[in-house]
């Protein structure tokens, strides 16, 4: 994922000093242009070079977008947390390389663990392999991709496999959220935009306009200096024009589109973040979003029961089955992992 910064230079029209001066504090517009995902598919490519699938979209990429703006790293981080969260015990991991599994499973499509072995070939535990170097090939066994150009394999019974289900491929998970993508770089472009257009201050705060004929040339020069010094970082640029016996109206300043002084801004702000929530199909009361009624999102409990029933606890489920139901894995209980499965206020028991 990467940006281009398109600058444009501005032209100067030199007037007749009979006729008019102008002068001007201003500087090029940076235009922030995001290159768009390529997610339509019907089949992988499979690298004859590097003996791999190739993912449908690339995980770099999908690494990237975590920090394209507010929300949508923050909802990776909730969900994974949520999941690890609930996890008790078993198979000898820790808590915090399970929450590495769950992040992996939320931010790429799909999570990996490693059977970890004692001397006589046997599981004694497991640990997360990062999916977003993770590249399956064509015998089922991985590569994980290292530094200069190095691989080191993996045998797939070796690696316990839990993707996200994609209907057009069955080699590599497919992330949840792919359909908020562009609603969450367009959140960040919009961002951008308006950090840029304060900080490049290539915006007018003001016109000063001038009609007196009389008007000597020192007091202008005068005048010039004055509004070019009062100009600080980030501040708004301001233009003095003398234009002798002019008109009323003789320059107008004609707004096209304005998104840091009119309301654009902030309804591209709330509409992305609306789509980013409903990608990851996350309460917008858990995510940080404030009401715009007196209703608000209702009784924070009961929504956060409902998401721990419909999405927390599904995705704990899928985790134990894959991992219980492994061959390597099912005679041994001490292996099994263990989450809590309890609703708030159920008293159910963990299982």
């Amino acid at each position: 994922m990467t940006e281009a910064l398109i600058t444009t230079a501005a032209n100067d029209e030199h007037l007749p000093e009979t006729l008019a001066s102008s002068y001007s504090i201003g500087s090029d517009i940076e235009v922030v242009d995001s290159n768009s995902w390529l997610t339509e598919y019907t089949d992988l490519f499979y690298n004859d070079g590097e003996d791999y699938w190739e993912p449908p979209i690339n995980p770099e990429g999908l690494a990237q977008l975590a920090h394209a703006n507010a929300y949508h790293g923050s909802m990776l981080i909730a969900r994974g947390n949520y999941v690890a969260g609930r996890f008790k015990s078993g198979g000898n991991i820790r808590r915090r390389h399970m929450a590495q599994f769950c992040r992996d499973y939320f931010q790429f499509g799909h999570g990996a663990l490693l059977k970890l072995r004692n001397r006589a070939g046997g599981v004694m535990g497991y640990y997360p392999l990062p999916a977003m170097f993770m590249r399956k090939r064509k015998n089922g066994d991985f590569w994980l991709l290292e530094r200069e150009d190095q691989k080191r394999p993996y045998k797939a019974k070796d690696v316990i496999w839990l993707p996200q289900y994609d209907p057009k491929q069955q080699v590599y998970g497919l992330p949840d959220y792919v359909g908020g993508m562009q609603s969450s770089l367009l959140n960040k472009d919009a961002t951008l935009f308006r950090r840029r257009y304060y900080k490049n201050g290539a915006h007018m705060g003001f016109i000063f306009y001038a009609t007196d004929p009389n008007l000597s040339p020192e007091d202008e020069k005068m005048m010039k200096s004055k509004i070019a010094s009062s100009k600080g970082v980030g501040n708004f640029r301001s233009m003095f024009v003398n234009i002798p016996n002019g008109k009323e109206k003789g320059i107008q300043l004609i707004p096209v589109g304005d998104i840091a002084t009119k309301d654009e801004f902030e309804r591209i702000k709330n509409i992305t973040a609306q789509d980013v929530l409903v990608s990851h199909r996350f309460p917008p009361g858990k995510g940080g979003i404030v009401p715009t009624n007196a209703a608000g999102f209702g009784d924070i409990e009961k929504v956060s029961r409902e998401y721990a029933r419909d999405e927390v606890i599904p995705v704990c489920e899928l985790i134990m089955d894959e991992v219980n139901n492994d061959p390597e894995i099912a005679p041994y209980r001490d292996l099994h992992l263990r989450f809590d499965m309890a609703l708030p206020g159920d008293g159910v028991p963990t299982v």
